[in-house]
């Protein structure tokens, strides 16, 4: 659906974008990945056609969004991060205003007006203006806006900045429900945001792409992150000597767990869960079992998105830690100076 290659922006010497390539296939919806100043929302513009790239291509569908800029538009829908509204319009008149624009025939346009209203929750307020619309609600327009028409890729930068829990809930349904029939890349910083309405990631820092792949396939990749947790009833000397004949287990920590006899115990795992078919959780129960020493409670335990995001991109600032610091912008006052110049 959609092809990036060897995209590059370069402001003055700073490259916001280096070299990014990457592919959304059709049908899924993919978290855009990556902290502050990491060129998410740079890409996300140069990918809409807001904004020019210096070199690369982004094809849409086919369309290279340069070349063939109003064929590629039509099959994207796109939310900024600050919804472009005119607030002095009620949000029925902006849908139809923004219906229009995106030539929808005439005599469609008002059913299509009632369906994102509907799928929005817009229909309640659909007569008041703007300018005295929450934070929340005015997400919802621009939302709404993005998906008029329905066109098969909705671009959504950053969408619940801002929100409280309830309507980021909400708009977490909405995407989950527009991942049915169409193409979602959603931007964000908010891990389990991502996580929770993803089905691939890319990870993205300082312009590169570092990460590409499904939310369980990063956490999985985490070397010598899984382990697990036990409530044992016994001696700690003999606690740490069953989990020392066992070769998987490594980092054994037992405290007190706040009752009498019983000790809390983690320890991470190294290499493959399961051995020659037989499951590590088999083989610390027999274990322990052989000893008389009841286990209480077996919990295992995986490396978080957030683990994953912080290795990763800490791995990328070692590489290039040693590089001679360009001149010119900042990755953070950069796209904030694009923010400013897009609410103008």
């Amino acid at each position: 659906m959609i092809e990036v290659k060897n995209l590059v922006k370069d402001y003055g010497g700073h490259l916001a974008v280096d070299h990014l390539s990457f592919t959304i296939e059709d049908g899924q919806i993919y978290g855009f990945l990556g902290p502050n100043g990491a060129g998410k929302s740079t890409t996300m513009n140069i990918m809409t056609g807001y904004i020019g790239a210096t070199e690369g291509d982004v094809l849409i569908n086919g369309h290279n969004i340069l070349e063939e800029p109003e064929e590629a538009k039509r099959c994207i829908g796109y939310l900024p991060e600050l919804p472009p509204l005119y607030v002095d319009m009620t949000v029925k008149e902006q849908l139809f205003f923004a219906a229009e624009l995106k030539k929808i025939p005439k005599g469609e346009r008002e059913q299509a007006v009632l369906k994102v209203m509907e799928l929005a929750k817009l229909s309640d307020v659909k007569g008041r203006l703007i300018r005295n619309l929450s934070k929340g609600y005015r997400q919802r327009v621009g939302l709404a806006q993005a998906v008029l028409g329905f066109p098969p890729v909705i671009v959504l930068d950053e969408p619940t900045v801002g929100l409280d829990p309830k309507q980021i809930i909400e708009i977490r349904d909405t995407i989950r429900e527009l991942g049915k029939n169409h193409t979602v890349i959603l931007s964000s910083h908010i891990l389990s945001e991502v996580s929770a309405v993803c089905d691939h990631i890319l990870i993205i820092d300082r312009g590169r792409l570092i990460a590409s792949d499904t939310p369980e396939n990063l956490e999985r990749q985490m070397a010598g992150a899984s382990g697990m947790e036990l409530l044992v009833k016994g001696a700690k000397e003999e606690i740490i000597d069953i989990l020392d004949s066992i070769p998987q287990i490594s980092e054994v920590m037992v405290k007190e767990s706040g009752e009498e006899g019983i000790e809390k115990v983690s320890f991470h795992l190294s290499g493959a869960e399961k051995e020659d078919g037989e499951d590590i959780r088999e083989k610390i129960f027999f274990a322990f079992a052989d000893k008389r020493l009841p286990i209480l409670s077996m919990q295992s335990q995986k490396a978080s998105l957030e683990e994953v995001f912080l290795e990763l991109t800490s791995e990328a600032e070692e590489e290039t830690a040693g590089a001679v610091p360009e001149t010119g912008s900042d990755p953070v006052s950069q796209e904030e100076h694009e923010e400013g110049e897009k609410a103008e």
